[in-house]
């Protein structure tokens, strides 16, 4: 049987959670941070779960992350 490749791009973005979720980082915090909230730039440095329509897609990428 052949291996499956991990997508490395996605092994690089996403993590799984040890419950099986998927977490992912927030968009709009590398960059121009001067003018945003330390509230705003506080928020969007906790992580994110993916979108449920999104998961299977993900998980194709990630083929042993179980």
């Amino acid at each position: 049987m052949l291996k499956r490749k991990t997508r490395r791009a996605a092994a690089k973005r996403f993590r799984i959670t040890g419950t099986g979720k998927l977490q992912r980082r927030h968009a709009f915090r590398n960059h121009l941070l001067g003018h945003k909230s330390a509230k705003r730039k506080r928020f969007l440095a906790t992580a994110a779960t993916v979108d449920p329509t999104d998961n299977k897609r993900v998980r194709g990428m990630l083929p042993y992350g179980s």
